[in-house]
């Protein structure tokens, strides 16, 4: 039975030549795991979990046409016909589950990282992509020759592993939109200025594809705005792609937006959860409006099947594509089919363990599915007999927050007998606190969807049950447990400035938020030692309720441990809405409203009149005093700490852990080891 709303969704659609068992697509998305720039058996196992899933169309990751754009040997490349066998082994395993799959082809131009290889980037002029970054190199002729060879090289490659057709990617600021935009394209000779010259390698590299690939479906994808003063705009993107479809033979366009650049632009590519549902859904409409006999793409915060919907019902799109809903739930159209969405897990936006773990060079997580990337080791996991009714082990997780509730969920899958004490009157933890945020809500769906599955599980619940060390030994009232996971997470840190404003937690800030009365309605100091969504968030929605906040940081960047995409539309509206940002200081002393700030650099102080309350996010302190009491008793239960109980750092790492002290509670040590072994 089919989940109501989606039915339109779902049906038969034509692409071209090709026909599609539904309107759902997979965009390609960076995932880092790549081996030699090659496709490994991780990206198999990704795509065919998806493919699996029941989606319609994936799009593989950009496939590098250049060793110039390779940046890291993590990234994807296709530089000589040695790379067919990997992309055909992906090719085939797809296809096999019923989708169908294009590969993605490009140069990234200026902002290739070329510190690996050793290469400078390549662009159509000598202008980098940021402040700070690599002045990359202007391309001569010889070097446009090359490139324009390379992606139908890249093409001809593609069509022999199998592929059912390729996407040229000209758009999100890589090299194609530098020679397009009169932003980065500053040329003199017959590749710059007017339109037709900075459309000339665009063409020239699509004559090379159709040549050396014949017959071979080519879709576009395109930034309808790059957000930027004197960029590309969704006109002249509309009139580009006119253009090219008069002269080739294009079986889509997809919509997407930004430029590669060091503001504001770049942060909707990515757009997270501060950005709300669809916001960029105008440009699709509005290529469909003007080409009604192209199939368009949508693509961005589409983070429902039912809101993508929409997209498809309203003549907007054709196919829409949910990349990060896919990482965070294979399996979404076919819950849907089955008409079980309800046990579909949500995409939070939150950017954490997708984007945040690709600008550190590591491969994609997820929040919600820490599975990602090791599909087939989870699925070789859980084939294994469950355990005899004799190794049914008796569990207790002390905690009810993302750790614990996923070590609960997890330790009774793998057929346990579990039950989970919680102190509060209610499930969450310090996540269903992050939720209260104006702007953080849709973190309140980690929270909420675990506690689902825990009521439908039936694991033994106990809200406002505080259990100690002694309650687990013998004569306790928890004795007989065999294992006990830890998952009691940190407390806020607080430091006191005698004689100064009053100073609230983290915590206490988040309660007092609606309070009219709270001295947080006046000026107030925010302290971010960590750099980090807590003090931010709050800053943010104090500023918006209009106090004057100073945001102070020890550290010589602002909110530094935010991913750059989500940071640079936070940093954005932080200045749109007037908060004040003193790095390199650190509150010396108060009295009475004036607090003193000392520079750590120079040792110069300055002072912050009128404050009236200082917010404190300080470093957090793990609650671990039952792991503390039972580690290496003799007659305790075996004792497992997970989350910020055993280190205070964030979600991801929390439920990460929770599922594997749940999953491997026998030898959880053992169980991440063979999963770090096979990824």
């Amino acid at each position: 039975m089919t989940t109501s709303g989606v039915e339109g969704l779902l049906s038969p659609v034509t692409v071209g030549p090709l026909s599609l068992r539904n309107r759902v697509f997979v965009p390609g998305h960076t995932t880092n795991f790549g081996l030699d720039n090659r496709p490994t058996d991780r990206h198999t196992a990704y795509h065919v979990e998806r493919a699996k899933g029941g989606v319609g169309l994936i799009i593989t990751e950009a496939v590098r046409v250049h060793p110039t754009s390779a940046g890291r040997h993590i990234s994807l490349g296709s530089f000589d016909d040695s790379s067919i066998p990997a992309y055909a082994e992906v090719a085939r395993a797809v296809q096999a589950e019923g989708a169908r799959i294009f590969a993605q082809i490009m140069h990234a131009g200026r902002q290739a990282a070329g510190d690996a290889t050793r290469t400078a980037a390549w662009s159509a002029a000598d202008v980098p992509w940021a402040a700070g970054a690599h002045v990359p190199h202007a391309m001569g002729r010889g070097d446009i020759a090359v490139v324009v060879g390379a992606f139908g090289g890249a093409a001809r490659r593609m069509a022999a592993a199998g592929y059912d057709g390729v996407e040229v990617h000209l758009g999100h600021g890589h090299l194609l939109q530098q020679f397009l935009s009169p932003v980065t394209n500053t040329r003199a000779d017959g590749y710059g200025g007017d339109l037709n010259g900075r459309l000339r390698l665009i063409r020239e590299v699509l004559e090379s594809v159709t040549r050396q690939a014949p017959g071979l479906p080519v879709g576009l994808r395109v930034s309808a705005d790059e957000f930027l003063p004197g960029g590309l705009t969704p006109p002249d993107v509309v009139e580009v792609v006119a253009l090219l479809r008069e002269e080739f033979p294009l079986v889509y366009v997809h919509v997407s937006h930004s430029a590669y650049h060091g503001s504001h632009s770049l942060a909707t590519q990515m757009a997270d959860m501060s950005f709300g549902h669809a916001p960029f859904r105008h440009h699709a409409a509005l290529f469909k409006r003007e080409f009604p006999d192209l199939a368009v793409l949508a693509v961005c915060r589409l983070d429902s099947l039912p809101e993508a919907a929409e997209l498809v019902a309203g003549g907007e799109a054709d196919l829409v594509g949910l990349a990060r809903p896919h990482i965070a739930d294979p399996h979404l159209v076919r819950k849907a089919i089955q008409g079980r969405s309800h046990e579909a897990r949500s995409c939070l936006a939150c950017n954490q363990g997708c984007v945040g773990r690709l600008e550190n060079s590591l491969p994609i997580s997820c929040v919600v599915n820490p599975e990602v990337g090791s599909e087939r080791q989870w699925a070789r996991l859980r084939s294994a007999p469950p355990p005899a009714a004799t190794g049914r082990r008796r569990v207790m997780v002390v905690g009810g927050g993302p750790a614990g509730m996923e070590a609960a969920l997890s330790a009774h899958r793998a057929g346990h007998h579990v039950t989970l004490a919680e102190a509060g009157s209610e499930l969450g933890g310090q996540v269903a606190v992050a939720a209260r945020v104006p702007g953080r809500e849709r973190l309140g769906l980690l929270t909420a969807e675990l506690a689902a599955d825990l009521a439908a599980s039936g694991v033994e619940i106990l809200l406002g049950r505080h259990v100690q060390a002694a309650d687990l030994l013998a004569g306790g009232r928890h004795e007989g447990v065999d294992d006990v996971v830890v998952a009691t997470g940190s407390r806020p840190g607080r430091r006191e400035l005698p004689g100064g404003p009053p100073v609230l937690d983290l915590w206490e800030a988040v309660a007092a938020l609606d309070d009219p009365a709270s001295p947080l309605r006046g000026t107030v100091v925010v302290r971010d030692d960590e750099g980090a969504w807590p003090a931010a968030s709050i800053a943010e929605h104090l500023a918006r309720l209009g106090t004057k906040v100073h945001l102070v940081s020890p550290t010589a960047s602002l909110s530094a441990r935010i991913t750059t995409y989500s940071r640079l539309a936070l940093t954005h509206r932080l200045g749109e809405l007037g908060v004040k940002a003193h790095l390199l200081r650190v509150p010396q002393g108060a009295s009475g409203h004036e607090v003193v700030l000392r520079d750590t650099l120079c040792g110069d102080v300055e002072s912050l009149p009128g404050v009236t309350a200082i917010v404190d996010a300080g470093t957090p302190v793990a609650v671990d005093e039952i792991y503390r009491a039972l580690d290496g008793v003799a007659g305790a239960p075996r004792v497992h700490v997970v989350g910020d109980a055993n280190a205070p750092r964030t979600a991801l790492e929390a439920v990460y852990e929770g599922r594997l002290a749940g999953t491997f509670l026998t030898d959880a040590a053992g169980g991440a080891t063979a999963l770090a072994g096979d990824g």
